[in-house]
């Protein structure tokens, strides 16, 4: 093991990096006490300890990081796969989880998946035990196939925004999200209400807007009250698909007068369609969205709020958790939601 920091060599006359063998030379010990001191083992006497640590103060010495890392056996090294991660429900889980590590001496690596291809290759190159000490998945639904190999490898795994039976995993209860959002319009009179989401069944198997959808049909069931195929509509996610979808429905002989949008970007584009068309909000047009991420509170959004902040700290918390007790069954960490009532809903006129 070598510990590097700069070091003048009198023998020499030149600079070169402080070993363990400098420090223990000058402390008058062998290597492994100093190994010893450096890993906070018992089997040394304070008495060496301390004039061990005095020498590395003297020769302004640091351990070298990957060095200790083999030494205790562990990466000290956390990974994070996420989708499309500069959207802006994914950031703040980001955050959640680099504030629960920011207590911990662990790195966090992030792999960015954009396409299928790099879904499949990052979980066969994370699911290796000496790349990483645990993993955290968001949104993405592994495989029976993907969950064996994260098993059999023995890389404590935690999901976020998805679910596996074998797996722990923080969630939300999306449908009761979507049922919540319509019984909200329905209360305020409204009966053409349509839900605009992402495309399901897709590639990357996310599922939440189709659990939200489910919890739209549910409520208008509940209310007796039937839409019309032509009012759910889907798509790839994004601002710009959302718009489309939303001057679709606004074209409609009989257009909606409330539109439940899947998140508060699909809603932003229904905002900005409303708008290219004359609808004003709320007195024209109900919209709720989902998330309530920064610009819901800015562009003063109806939405369900989930605590996506709060999830990424409670998954990581979670996975030392499962680090820790090296097994057992898993856990089920439901977050609660809530319907924040700002000002793009009113009841109909």
């Amino acid at each position: 093991m070598i510990y590097w920091k700069r070091f003048h060599d009198k023998r020499w006359g030149v600079e070169r990096g402080v070993t363990i063998s400098d420090v223990a030379r000058e402390a008058g010990v062998g290597v492994g006490t100093v190994s010893r001191v450096l890993n906070n083992s018992t089997r040394v006497s304070d008495a060496t300890r301390q004039k061990v640590l005095r020498v590395m103060e003297d020769l302004d010495y640091v351990p070298n990081p990957f060095a200790r890392r083999l030494s205790l056996g562990r990466t000290l090294t956390l990974a994070v796969v996420v989708p499309f991660f500069t959207r802006p429900s994914f950031v703040e889980r980001l955050r959640g989880i680099e504030a629960a590590i920011a207590e911990t001496e662990y790195d966090l690596i992030v792999y960015n998946v954009e396409s299928v291809d790099k879904r499949d290759a990052t979980f066969r190159r994370v699911s290796r035990p000496e790349r990483i000490d645990g993993l955290i998945i968001i949104s993405l639904s592994p495989s029976d196939d993907d969950v064996d190999r994260f098993l059999t490898s023995g890389v404590p795994t935690v999901l976020m925004d998805a679910r596996h039976p074998e797996l722990s995993h923080v969630v939300v209860d999306d449908v009761k999200g979507g049922y919540i959002a319509t019984t909200h319009l329905l209360s305020l009179g409204h009966e053409r209400i349509a839900f605009l989401g992402d495309a399901y069944p897709n590639p990357f198997n996310f599922t939440s807007s189709h659990h939200r959808h489910a919890g739209y049909e549910r409520a208008l069931d509940e209310a007796g009250i039937g839409a019309p195929p032509a009012y759910s509509v889907t798509g790839a996610h994004g601002r710009d698909v959302a718009w489309e979808l939303a001057h679709r429905l606004l074209s409609l002989d009989e257009p909606p007068t409330a539109i439940v949008a899947a998140s508060d970007i699909q809603a932003l584009g229904v905002l900005e369609a409303a708008r290219e068309r004359g609808r004003s909000v709320p007195h024209d047009l109900s919209v709720v969205g989902y998330d309530d991420i920064e610009i819901a509170e800015y562009l003063n959004l109806t939405t369900i709020h989930q605590p996506l902040f709060e999830s990424g700290w409670r998954a990581t918390h979670l996975l030392f958790q499962v680090m820790k007790a090296g097994g057992g069954e898993p856990v089920c960490d439901e977050q609660p939601i809530r319907l924040i009532v700002r000002g793009t809903t009113a009841p109909t006129e």
